[in-house]
């Protein structure tokens, strides 16, 4: 009788650990995993979402069917999405001493069919798939996130709540604007401090005094407005502690040493060094990419263009530079960078200015990197203490 090969399989099957992938939601976590001698067969198991206790028992019981079957124990490889989850997960995985991995789920590849196959068990095999060719080492095959530490996480919380509670006043300020316009009152400030006596003062636009309904309305809108100044004001001093508490340390604050940059105050040096410029980067493709400013070619034959910023990065950290930019023309028209963006904007002959300035954002961004971490004065650029 002739021996016949042994063909090889679709997938690795001598594997080197027990990889296992977490589709996370509200009410389940799919886990999904490949063990070594177990051929191509993925199992599949369902586990109550926050159930850390029943998940490692799982895992307890894939370890042990390993050792059966090839009298070896072997070690889990986890992955998970990047997602609203956030760390804590992965943070109790690495603590046991599970390896885990959280991917940005933007960078897995997809099929782009119109109406492509979409549930858990899918989602959950190309995540599994994912891990195991990053592990062998293909290039690019997904964008791994790098976990904050819990405190580098609860320092974005200030800018973040600011944002939100600055939107918050907007809201409030355009609707009680909005309440008098529709009776003829144009001129009315609620951020002014005697926004209740001026209240008191109004009449409409036929002489009349603001009925008492609507004049109770806009007193509960300024009681809501006030809170919120009070909660900004709360937040604003805790972000100048913060900034405070790392001036007083031997070596130089990056936040400190942005602030003495002309045009560049407390709340966007605490966002430019919360969310982005605290992490550590290998070269300046990589400063640009995390905020999302790194240029998107799209080239297949003659065609050869740019599509505009992969806007892939963080959206706090891109928003606030572009603002910058804008603000940086203002006050530093004599920098090095300043001078370069007009001279692009006039040679285009006034045109683009825009996409201009979403560049000159890119280049303040690497330009700040350099000099919070290597000290790299931007050139030409005004210190305040000058």
């Amino acid at each position: 009788m002739i021996d016949q090969p042994v063909r090889p399989t679709a997938i690795r099957t001598d594997l080197g650990a027990i990889f296992v992938s977490l589709e996370l939601s509200r009410s389940t976590w799919l886990v999904t995993s490949l063990s070594p001698a177990n051929g191509e067969k993925m199992s599949k198991h369902s586990v109550r979402a926050g159930d850390t206790a029943g998940l490692f028992a799982r895992f307890t019981q894939l370890r042990e069917k390993c050792r059966q079957r090839t009298g070896y124990s072997f070690p889990i490889i986890t992955v998970q999405e990047a997602g609203l989850d956030g760390f804590w997960l992965h943070r109790v995985l690495e603590k046991e001493g599970v390896e885990s991995n959280v991917v940005d789920p933007a960078s897995i590849s997809t099929s782009r069919r119109r109406r492509r196959a979409k549930t858990d068990r899918i989602d959950g095999e190309t995540l599994l798939r994912t891990l195991m060719a990053y592990k062998r080492g293909e290039p690019r095959v997904c964008a791994m996130v790098r976990p904050p530490s819990p405190e580098e996480e609860d320092r974005r919380r200030i800018s973040r709540e600011r944002k939100v509670l600055t939107g918050e006043r907007v809201t409030h300020v355009n609707r009680i604007k909005g309440l008098l316009f529709a009776q003829g009152i144009s001129n009315y400030e609620p951020l002014h401090k005697d926004r209740r006596r001026r209240l008191e003062e109004l009449k409409t636009g036929d002489g009349r005094a603001l009925p008492s309904h609507i004049k109770s309305q806009l007193y509960r809108e300024l009681d809501r407005l006030e809170l919120l100044l009070e909660q900004i004001k709360a937040v604003e001093a805790e972000r100048d502690a913060l900034i405070a508490a790392q001036a007083t340390n031997a070596t130089p604050a990056p936040v400190k040493m942005l602030l003495n940059i002309k045009g560049i105050g407390a709340e966007f040096a605490t966002v430019l060094w919360a969310e982005g410029l605290f992490r550590h980067f290998d070269n300046r493709r990589q400063v640009a990419s995390y905020a999302g400013l790194a240029p998107t070619p799209w080239q297949s034959g003659s065609v050869d263009r740019e599509q505009g910023v992969s806007k892939a990065g963080n959206p706090r950290l891109r928003v606030t530079l572009v603002q910058m930019a804008w603000l940086w023309l203002r006050h530093q028209p004599h920098s090095a960078l300043a001078r370069w963006f007009t001279e692009r904007v006039h040679r285009n002959q006034g045109r683009f200015k825009k996409s201009t300035v979403v560049a000159l954002a890119r280049k303040l961004l690497v330009a700040l990197w350099k000099y919070a971490t290597s000290g790299v004065v931007i050139e030409g650029a005004m210190m305040k203490n000058a």
